[in-house]
């Protein structure tokens, strides 16, 4: 047992990451350098985003960039810190074995789904899309596979009939942040139970596809308004409107009847569409080239194209 404070090395990249460095940093534990993706060009020539670097940076917090951790010369920058524990949170880069350890504890990582279930690149979609009930954070020991570590610590939270990926993904990261905070607690103390993984439970969380936001319109409502909640914002769920690919940011079930794709008669400020089973009142669409507007918005401008009786792709 001790108490004194864990020197952590803390490895990730987006927002969500930088959440979890957040928590650290307001803990009794000491952050003695950060390893985040080297940065990238985004959208229109643009920096991209990098959470993580710009907190590590405000905090006086020495940063790594990079772009491998497989050379012996990278296995020594860390072993010269001299770390307790390196934390890994969506950090976008494998670690070799070697890596994982370095550390006198070893390397923990925060995955957003009750192992072994959903290991993989994209959890909380593919809970969602499967109809599980509920969903949550598991803090493993890394090892050298995909998500295969001991367990170390689980919280868990229902998934709600109106939860969508954004709202989920919000609640994981506050409860992720809490569980890492007493994962670690647990580690400086030596009290923690590992709990080894049931390979016979297991499934994969395979990376989302853009096709998989092409909506089929003979499926029933309740199922498309699962893809809009689910998919959205990482990857767009859209229809074909002639020529046009339209976004598809929101709906409401609806009691209709009609051709699979059809828009129904409704008053002027909706969009009903009927689907394979049941219809769907569209709430917000977005136009290429527009911001998202809802549906009276868009009827201003193109009122003839979604008329009744015109079947959508």
């Amino acid at each position: 047992m001790s108490d004194q404070p864990l020197r952590i090395v803390f490895a990730g990249t987006p927002q969500f990451a930088a959440d979890n460095l957040k928590a650290i940093l307001d803990s009794e534990h000491e952050v003695i350098a950060v390893y985040t993706q080297p940065d990238k060009k985004g959208k229109r020539n643009r920096m991209a985003p990098r959470p993580v670097k710009d907190l590590a940076v405000e905090n006086n917090i020495p940063v790594f960039q990079p772009e491998t951790l497989k050379t012996e010369e990278e296995k020594q920058v860390l072993a010269n810190l001299e770390a307790d524990i390196m934390v890994v949170v969506a950090y976008g880069m494998l670690l070799p074995k070697s890596i994982l350890e370095t550390p006198r504890l070893g390397c923990i990582n925060v995955h957003g789904s009750i192992l072994p279930r959903w290991r993989g690149a994209a959890p909380i979609e593919r809970s969602m899309l499967a109809g599980d009930t509920e969903t949550g954070v598991t803090i493993m020991q890394m090892d050298e596979g995909l998500d295969t570590g001991d367990m170390l610590y689980i919280v868990k939270t229902p998934i709600e009939p109106t939860d969508t990926a954004a709202s989920i993904f919000s609640r994981l990261a506050e409860l992720g942040c809490e569980a890492l905070v007493k994962t670690l607690k647990q580690l400086q103390l030596g009290t923690t139970t590992a709990e080894v993984q049931d390979n016979n439970l297991a499934t994969y969380a395979s990376k989302l596809s853009k096709d998989e936001g092409v909506i089929d319109w003979s499926t029933s409502a309740d199922q498309i308004d699962l893809q809009i909640r689910a998919l959205s914002p990482r990857v767009a769920v859209t229809f074909k409107l002639g020529d046009e690919a339209i976004k598809l940011l929101g709906c409401e079930m609806i009691e209709g009847q009609g051709k699979p794709g059809e828009i129904l008669p409704s008053d002027k400020k909706s969009i009903v569409v009927a689907c394979g089973e049941g219809a769907i009142k569209i709430t917000q669409l977005q136009l290429p080239g527009k911001k998202p507007m809802d549906t009276a918005a868009v009827l201003n401008s193109k009122r003839e194209q979604f008329s009744a009786g015109v079947i959508l792709g």
